[in-house]
């Protein structure tokens, strides 16, 4: 008998037993709380499993599979110059436009694929944190000098944190760039412009099924026109799909063509535009895995669900444990967790270091989805919370999160997050009271 094992799994049942039997739940805050982490988890998966990650991991799948480890090392490795690298994952979340856990799936691929550390975790950090839509939201509703700080501020984040992690792990770095170094140039299966048709046409997809309503009150402009067709713009870019699927990826089009009557009945009959995304995610997976024809199409299937595996039992935690720590804060909705929200609010006033610090250590382990933390500061704002340490949580919230750095964590390794989760805290806090110093 494995003793060591076994007083383990005891003192899980037991730590369970004294927690299930000492349960306050006689206390309103302690229920609250409880409330909160499943109204945030229903919240999650209603708004962002289905229209967030399920793309996402797919989009992962096409950088896995269809994008060679040449042409990954090409932009991001050693072969690649430093300046092209960390200028194309600084402005990446312009174009993707997605959360702290929906970069997750394109992190993992692109690392495993060869990446260096730095230029995958500028990608990493920018993918949530300049999302165009966000940075406009900032500009319009806390300010002008607000949003531009903000962009600013995740853009040199982006390099200078990447770098930071690159020169600090520049051993394994310099072994992983030798080994790349002699690693022979495989030629492309196909044109490098139909794979970026297919890898584009998916993050398009992405981007405007999530697309968010530009704010209370706006009725007209491009932002609104967009927000009120998405679902149509969506639905073009899902034809040029079926376009790739047959002309590029070269699947039976009677399977493509039933997987998009099978999606367009649906989307006819039913309300919610969840349903015949689902379909559609259901129709790709069974075409690809029953393909014949080239064994990278079911392979780009089987690498989405080994992504899905991977991440979504950690976020699940994360999402609950958010919830429960510091409330359930979207829509109309505001649910306490079991840390009251006026101690947020009475810890950010002003501009000292410990506000500063404060409002990113909470801003890196909540929560925010797309767009939700600019509704979220305006609340704080108006409770006391002054512009630094404002500014500090738009840094370090939207590109961070207890359930992303738990996912982060099974990637590079616990010392690897942690030190990246250090820089981002350490330079939020500095750039709080640098920016709360002048405005």
């Amino acid at each position: 008998m494995d003793w060591k094992k076994e007083i383990k799994i005891l003192g899980w049942i037991v730590a369970v037993f004294v927690f299930a039997y000492f349960m306050p739940l006689e206390n309103a805050r302690f229920t609250e709380a409880i409330l909160a982490m499943f109204d945030l988890a229903k919240w999650y998966a209603q708004e962002h499993v289905i229209l967030c990650l399920l793309p996402a991991f797919f989009i992962a799948g096409v950088i896995a599979v269809f994008v060679s480890q040449g042409a990954v090392m090409k932009y991001f490795g050693a072969k690649a110059k430093k300046w092209v690298a960390y200028t194309v994952a600084s402005v990446s979340g312009t174009i993707l436009a997605v959360c702290s856990c929906t970069i997750l799936p394109l992190f993992s691929s692109i690392h495993k694929r060869g990446a260096g550390l730095g230029p995958a975790i500028a990608l990493l950090y920018s993918g949530p944190a300049i999302n165009i839509l966000a940075i406009i939201l900032t500009a319009r509703i806390l300010g002008f000098e607000m949003g531009v700080a903000r962009v600013i501020g995740a853009v040199v984040f982006a390099v200078v944190i990447g770098s930071v992690m690159s020169l600090i792990y520049r051993k394994e770095e310099k072994t992983k760039n030798e080994e790349q170094l002699s690693f022979p140039d495989v030629p492309e299966k196909r044109p490098m412009w139909q794979t970026s048709l297919h890898f584009f046409t998916l993050v398009l997809i992405l981007v405007f099924a999530n697309w968010g309503k530009p704010g209370d009150g706006v009725t007209d402009g491009t932002w609104y026109w967009i927000w009120a067709n998405k679902w149509y713009i969506t639905s073009a870019f899902g034809l040029v799909l079926v376009y790739s699927l047959i002309a590029i990826l070269k699947i039976k089009w009677q399977h493509v063509l039933l997987a998009t009557l099978a999606t367009a009945a649906s989307a006819f009959l039913s309300s919610s535009p969840l349903i015949p995304m689902v379909v559609a995610i259901a129709g790709l997976s069974i075409i690809t895995l029953i393909d014949k024809r080239d064994q990278d199409n079911k392979e780009w299937t089987i690498s989405a669900w080994d992504f899905t595996k991977q991440i979504m039992p950690l976020l699940a935690i994360g999402v609950l444990a958010a919830g429960f720590l510091l409330g359930s804060t979207h829509d109309d909705t505001a649910m306490a967790g079991i840390i009251p929200n006026e101690w947020v609010a009475n810890l950010v006033g002003g501009n000292s270091v410990f506000s500063n610090f404060f409002a990113s250590i909470v801003g890196a382990f909540m929560y925010f989805a797309t767009l939700t933390e600019v509704p979220i500061l305006q609340g704080l704002i108006a409770a006391g919370m002054g512009k630094g340490p404002a500014l500090a949580l738009l840094l370090a919230g939207p590109s961070l999160s207890l359930p992303n750095m738990l996912v982060i964590r099974g990637v590079i390794g616990t010392q690897k997050t942690l030190v990246y989760v250090l820089l981002v805290v350490i330079m939020a806090t500095l750039s709080g009271m640098i920016y709360g110093t002048f405005f």
